[in-house]
Protein backbone atom coordinates (compact mmCIF):
# COMPACT_ATOMS: atom_id res chain seq x y z
CA UNK A 1 0.00 0.00 0.00
CA UNK A 2 3.28 2.03 0.51
CA UNK A 3 4.52 2.09 -2.77
CA UNK A 4 1.18 3.48 -4.60
CA UNK A 5 0.95 6.05 -2.32
CA UNK A 6 4.52 7.18 -2.31
CA UNK A 7 4.56 6.99 -6.10
CA UNK A 8 1.50 9.04 -6.53
CA UNK A 9 3.38 11.84 -4.59
CA UNK A 10 6.47 11.46 -6.53
CA UNK A 11 3.87 12.00 -9.52
CA UNK A 12 2.41 14.83 -7.73
CA UNK A 13 5.61 16.68 -6.44
CA UNK A 14 6.81 16.92 -10.68
CA UNK A 15 3.57 18.34 -11.55
CA UNK A 16 3.93 20.96 -9.27
CA UNK A 17 7.27 21.90 -10.07
CA UNK A 18 6.20 21.90 -13.69
CA UNK A 19 3.47 23.85 -13.40
CA UNK A 20 5.47 26.32 -10.98
CA UNK A 21 8.11 26.55 -13.33
CA UNK A 22 5.69 27.30 -16.50
CA UNK A 23 4.17 30.04 -13.97
CA UNK A 24 7.85 31.71 -13.41
CA UNK A 25 8.63 31.81 -17.10
CA UNK A 26 5.66 33.07 -18.20
CA UNK A 27 7.13 36.58 -17.55
CA UNK A 28 10.61 35.54 -18.19
CA UNK A 29 11.53 39.27 -19.27
CA UNK A 30 9.38 40.99 -16.90
CA UNK A 31 12.01 43.06 -14.83
CA UNK A 32 15.19 45.69 -14.61
CA UNK A 33 18.01 44.73 -17.49
CA UNK A 34 21.41 46.10 -17.76
CA UNK A 35 21.98 46.46 -21.62
CA UNK A 36 25.28 46.55 -23.09
CA UNK A 37 25.08 46.99 -26.95
CA UNK A 38 28.59 46.33 -28.80
CA UNK A 39 31.01 48.08 -31.11
CA UNK A 40 28.11 50.74 -32.44
CA UNK A 41 29.94 54.38 -33.92
CA UNK A 42 29.15 55.42 -30.67
CA UNK A 43 31.22 52.65 -28.80
CA UNK A 44 30.12 50.12 -26.12
CA UNK A 45 26.35 52.10 -25.39
CA UNK A 46 24.95 50.88 -21.86
CA UNK A 47 21.37 51.39 -21.16
CA UNK A 48 18.89 49.73 -19.00
CA UNK A 49 15.67 48.42 -20.27
CA UNK A 50 12.16 48.33 -17.61
CA UNK A 51 9.96 45.58 -18.46
CA UNK A 52 6.81 44.81 -17.52
CA UNK A 53 4.17 42.12 -18.45
CA UNK A 54 0.74 43.60 -17.35
CA UNK A 55 -2.32 41.54 -19.16
CA UNK A 56 -0.51 38.96 -20.88
CA UNK A 57 1.04 42.17 -22.98
CA UNK A 58 4.53 43.43 -22.36
CA UNK A 59 6.00 47.36 -22.37
CA UNK A 60 8.22 49.40 -20.49
CA UNK A 61 11.04 52.34 -20.81
CA UNK A 62 14.96 52.59 -22.04
CA UNK A 63 16.97 54.79 -19.60
CA UNK A 64 20.56 55.67 -20.01
CA UNK A 65 23.40 54.42 -18.00
CA UNK A 66 22.04 56.59 -14.85
CA UNK A 67 18.63 55.65 -15.08
CA UNK A 68 17.06 58.06 -16.60
CA UNK A 69 14.09 57.65 -18.91
CA UNK A 70 15.84 57.91 -22.38
CA UNK A 71 12.22 56.77 -24.29
CA UNK A 72 8.84 54.56 -23.82
CA UNK A 73 9.37 51.21 -25.60
CA UNK A 74 6.68 51.79 -28.38
CA UNK A 75 6.26 47.63 -28.44
CA UNK A 76 7.57 44.77 -27.43
CA UNK A 77 6.88 40.79 -29.61
CA UNK A 78 7.09 37.77 -27.98
CA UNK A 79 7.83 34.40 -30.49
CA UNK A 80 8.74 31.25 -29.12
CA UNK A 81 11.45 31.62 -26.83
CA UNK A 82 12.54 35.67 -27.83
CA UNK A 83 11.43 39.13 -27.66
CA UNK A 84 11.63 42.04 -30.20
CA UNK A 85 12.05 45.18 -28.09
CA UNK A 86 11.06 48.59 -30.45
CA UNK A 87 12.11 51.96 -29.82
CA UNK A 88 13.01 54.95 -31.14
CA UNK A 89 16.38 57.08 -29.62
CA UNK A 90 17.97 59.74 -30.91
CA UNK A 91 15.89 59.82 -33.99
CA UNK A 92 16.47 56.21 -34.89
CA UNK A 93 14.00 53.22 -34.84
CA UNK A 94 15.68 50.62 -32.81
CA UNK A 95 15.08 47.05 -32.99
CA UNK A 96 16.54 44.57 -30.24
CA UNK A 97 16.13 40.73 -30.51
CA UNK A 98 16.52 39.11 -27.00
CA UNK A 99 16.38 35.58 -25.97
CA UNK A 100 17.58 33.94 -22.89
CA UNK A 101 20.96 32.61 -22.25
CA UNK A 102 20.63 31.78 -18.64
CA UNK A 103 18.14 32.64 -15.92
CA UNK A 104 19.45 35.67 -15.35
CA UNK A 105 20.95 36.92 -18.85
CA UNK A 106 20.05 37.81 -22.05
CA UNK A 107 22.04 37.82 -25.91
CA UNK A 108 20.43 39.64 -28.91
CA UNK A 109 21.15 41.91 -31.83
CA UNK A 110 20.49 45.28 -32.34
CA UNK A 111 19.10 46.25 -35.68
CA UNK A 112 20.69 43.19 -37.01
CA UNK A 113 24.15 44.37 -36.42
CA UNK A 114 25.10 45.03 -33.63
CA UNK A 115 26.15 42.24 -30.58
CA UNK A 116 23.61 43.02 -27.25
CA UNK A 117 24.17 41.13 -23.72
CA UNK A 118 21.68 41.95 -21.10
CA UNK A 119 21.99 41.06 -17.53
CA UNK A 120 18.89 41.15 -14.88
CA UNK A 121 19.10 43.15 -12.09
CA UNK A 122 17.87 42.04 -9.17
CA UNK A 123 16.48 44.31 -6.54
CA UNK A 124 17.48 44.00 -2.69
CA UNK A 125 14.50 43.06 -0.51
Amino acid sequence: MKKPSLLLTILLSFLFAANLNAQTNEAFYAGKWKITVFGTPYGDVKMGFVIEKKEGKYSGIVQDSTGVEITKISSIEEVAKSITVSYNAMGYDLTVQLEPADDDNLKGILNNMFDTKGIRIKENK
